[in-house]
């Protein structure tokens, strides 16, 4: 007998194809998202609403550890990056008029010199 076919207090996981822990221990899930994963799972047979929220309250955490500073994070290196490309804009741009300005005083004095 496989310990996925036991389970102490209660039925509620029994009734699926696949056990959640099965699915966590299989798949290399982190704690926080094997708990959404048995959340989701249980929540028709064992806690109804409550399950659902504890299942959000996971996911909240998944958030908070892996985006919400990585997104400040990101945010500051493209405003960087596009500080970076606005002075490379800038400079590229005094660059053109400046050969623009040399090309038509080339271009006049050239004329000038036909008269």
């Amino acid at each position: 007998m496989s310990t996925y076919d036991k389970q102490i207090g209660g039925t509620h996981y029994r009734k699926m194809k696949i056990q959640p822990s099965k699915f966590v221990i299989e798949n290399q899930l982190l704690f926080p998202e094997g708990n959404v994963i048995k959340y989701i799972c249980r929540h028709p047979y064992k806690g109804g609403k409550e399950d659902l929220e504890k299942a959000k309250h996971f996911i909240d955490m998944i958030i908070e550890r892996d985006y919400s500073k990585d997104f400040l994070e990101e945010a500051e290196k493209e405003k960087k990056e596009l500080a970076e490309c606005l002075k490379e804009a800038k400079r590229q741009t005094a660059e053109r008029k400046k050969r623009e300005s040399e090309t038509w005083i080339k271009g006049y004095d050239k004329w000038k010199k036909k008269k």
